[in-house]
């Protein structure tokens, strides 16, 4: 199974998106915006210290009316942050994001911030799994029917010499 290492390295735009816990809702909001990204990782003096994600502006936002333009990250941020290390295999790091309802992983190596993962991304690589094992049967299949082919050829062969045999 593919692990995470694998995944950051293969990911059309690996680079990860920080904020400080001191920005505002506003410019959390504007930066995912524009990154086109579901979710920023909170840190402060390059350690990991939360994570901020579409779906928790939302909901928090809702939740508290009374939020302005200046409310901070701090605020919204979750901070108790599930993070996963570049030696998780895909299926753990789904299963992880499965049991506590996530959408995005912080990866670490060595407690320094290296990548983050979406939902999408590990799909992607399972599917890409999923395809190769598709491939490798396939060429199986077709290798098995050759030899296949290849025994009967030889069985018919020994058929036609012991007949001719039994004739003389």
């Amino acid at each position: 199974m593919t692990n995470i290492k694998y995944v950051i390295q293969n990911k059309i735009d690996p680079s990860v998106h920080t904020i400080s816990p001191d920005a505002s809702i506003h410019e959390a909001i504007s930066l995912m915006t524009n990154k086109d990204i579901g979710a920023l990782i909170v840190t402060q003096e390059q350690r990991v210290i939360g994570i901020l994600s579409e779906r928790d502006c939302a909901r928090k936002m809702l939740k508290h009316q009374f939020l302005t333009e200046d409310t901070q990250v701090r605020e919204l941020m979750t901070a108790e942050v599930i993070t996963i290390q570049l030696e998780h295999t895909v299926k753990d790091s789904l299963k992880l994001m499965t049991d506590h309802h996530l959408r995005h992983l912080p990866v670490l190596e060595q407690e320094q911030l290296v990548g983050m993962v979406a939902v999408g991304d590990l799909v992607k690589a399972i599917i890409e799994d999923q395809h190769d094992l598709i491939q490798q049967l396939e060429n199986y299949i077709e290798n098995f029917g050759d030899l296949a082919d290849a025994t009967i050829k030889d069985q018919q062969n020994l058929i036609q010499q012991l007949q001719s045999y039994d004739r003389q």
